[in-house]
């Protein structure tokens, strides 16, 4: 089993630190989102460059941990044409600059049709996901010339909200540098939580080749609204997904998400548990 943290869930560490925290954890990787790591970097457009991308890189291969996704969760549809180009040029440089992380996918959502990244139906109209083909097919294109791939994570308060729009999403932009990022609670409501398991199967058959990271995450029912909790505190179905990945994707970066202390190495030892046993 590949597992590995979303690294901004170990809180105020150092670039120096962080790396030596993980490891200590026995985990293998982590999904990075810098600014929200490192903070005090401040990184805007412009940003970032070899040195610093090969700085951060070496210090977590120092301590064998990959950085398996740079997480650059932005607004690709934003309703602000001039923020959105912002977003998109931000989100290519780490594209540029994946290489010197060590790194091979960047990774992201697909937005929100108002500023305010809150739900609403109106990011499952037509219109809206024309423009995530739009911004995504930018996106790969800069991707494809620099060998990096554009990790696409699907969720139902987004443009791609369902295995099927995922599956959609690929056929409209046929490039094999396009790929998902597996959150199988972002594919979950109150509503069809108990279906989850077809739900999940849907997705593997409809774009399980194409799947090159798995967030896993816990969630529960509360006042009857969907909230996440730690990892092994919920209801996920994780034999589900355990079964398709450890025969069918051997050793994929597995990243814990949404779980901090002190239930990090708790949700490590659940997870462990359940994968050793499907």
């Amino acid at each position: 089993m590949n597992l590995g943290i979303r690294a901004h869930d170990l809180e105020h560490l150092s670039i120096e630190k962080l790396p030596e925290e993980v490891f200590k954890k026995g985990l293998s990787s982590v999904q990075l989102a810098i600014n929200k790591s490192f903070p005090e970097l401040n990184l805007k457009n412009g940003s970032l460059s070899s040195g610093l991308a090969r700085y951060i890189g070496d210090s977590f291969k120092s301590h064998n941990i990959q950085i398996a996704v740079l997480g650059c969760y932005v607004n690709i549809i934003h309703p602000d044409l001039d923020e959105r180009r912002r977003s998109l040029e931000f989100f290519k440089e780490h594209i540029r600059f994946a290489r010197d992380f060590g790194c091979s996918i960047v990774g992201t959502e697909t937005g929100n049709v108002h500023a305010k990244m809150g739900f609403t139906t109106d990011n499952f109209r037509e219109e809206p996901f024309l423009e995530v083909v739009k911004s995504v097919s930018e996106l790969v294109e800069e991707a494809e010339r620099f060998g990096v791939f554009v990790g696409i994570e699907a969720g139902v308060n987004h443009p791609v909200y369902s295995p099927k729009m995922m599956k959609r999403l690929m056929d409209e932009i046929r490039s094999s540098n396009l790929q998902a990022i597996f959150d199988p609670t972002n594919l979950l409501t109150e509503e069809n939580y108990m279906n989850q398991d077809n739900i999940f199967n849907e997705a593997f058959e409809l774009y399980g080749d194409r799947i090159v990271a798995v967030h896993a995450k816990d969630f529960t029912i509360k006042n009857g609204k969907l909230e996440f909790v730690p990892v092994g505190k919920g209801l996920l179905d994780y034999n589900t997904i355990f079964k398709f990945i450890k025969y069918n994707k051997p050793y994929i970066n597995i990243l814990m998400e949404n779980t901090k202390e002190p239930f990090i190495d708790e949700g490590i030892l659940y997870l462990r548990q359940k994968y050793e046993i499907v």
